[in-house]
């Protein structure tokens, strides 16, 4: 192992443990608040109300243990309530002949459309480099966000899953930009991998669109279209 590679795994282990105690120290503060309010609530009195029940296994307290749960706390605390942050599934309405004619003028109108998002997705899988347009997805999804915690949150899960050298759908990134990620980590916002967002989105436009449009995967779709 060289020395570039052991200072970035010493790098990917700084940042996800930072992140990790300044969520237990978030954690703890708030339970000594909570004792305290507690010994001064009950203080001089007695107290008859009955035990509270103990948490039962399945109880996952206030903070979320997960992308999607990230995305119900977020709102109203109630999946499919007024306010809730789950993504709504993207439509299935199959794209009309000129939209898909559309993604061969330009790359960026392709990524405007979401039937051209889940075709050139799956192109990508079929290419083994599904994790770009899943990172440059996650990026979106993170400056739609304004709570501190849940940035900070899914900010720790883009890092741990395309920015580290240990993840399996590690982007390929150069080293000035991962500079730029490892500062913005310390204290991140919705913005935190903007520029290697933009890296990514050039590396499919200059690399994966031109393979795309010459592809069968699009010719036959166009092709259908034109047909139906």
């Amino acid at each position: 192992m060289d020395e570039t590679s052991l200072r970035n795994i010493i790098s990917d282990h700084n940042i996800v443990m930072t992140s990790v105690l300044r969520r237990q120290s978030s954690t703890s503060n708030e339970n000594d608040v909570r004792m305290r309010n507690n010994r001064s609530s009950g203080h001089g009195a007695v107290n008859d109300s009955p035990p509270s029940s103990p948490a039962q296994p399945g109880d996952r307290g206030t903070r979320a243990c997960c992308f999607c749960c990230l995305a119900v706390k977020s709102g109203n605390g109630t999946q499919g309530g007024p306010n809730s942050r789950i993504p709504l599934p993207e439509r299935d309405d199959p794209p009309t002949h000129e939209e898909i004619e559309s993604w061969g003028e330009s790359f960026d109108k392709l990524m405007q459309s979401k039937g051209g998002r889940r075709t050139f997705r799956e192109f990508l899988k079929s290419e083994y480099s599904e994790e770009n347009i899943l990172f440059w997805l996650a990026c979106e999804d993170l400056k739609k966000e304004e709570n501190p915690e849940i940035v900070e949150e899914k900010a720790r899960l883009i890092y741990e899953d395309y920015i580290s050298i240990l993840s399996p759908k590690e982007v390929s990134l150069d080293s000035r930009v991962r500079e730029v990620i490892n500062r913005n980590m310390v204290d991140p916002t919705p913005h935190t991998f903007d520029e290697a967002q933009l890296q990514i989105y050039t590396l499919m436009h200059r690399d994966s669109y031109p393979r795309f449009l010459n592809s069968q995967m699009y010719k036959k779709l166009l092709e259908e279209s034109q047909l139906s």
